[in-house]
């Protein structure tokens, strides 16, 4: 044994897949998440610019 074949052996690369044949379902269902992914990062977005819905969490009442 070399010194250079220590430790964990590299797993060999998997073949490509091939391409998949996707029915008129698949091609929906994909389309209609694309479309709530999208949905939701323009949400997102538009939620981040208007800055904290609460102003400051804890208040102290100063009385003791």
């Amino acid at each position: 044994m070399s010194g250079r074949q220590g430790g964990k052996a590299k797993p060999l690369k998997a073949p490509k897949k091939g391409e998949k044949d996707l029915s008129e379902e698949d091609v929906e269902f994909k389309k209609k998440q694309q479309e709530e992914a999208k949905k939701i990062k323009e949400m997102a977005a538009k939620a981040g610019q208007r800055g904290p819905l609460l102003g400051g969490g804890i208040k102290k009442s100063g009385k003791k």
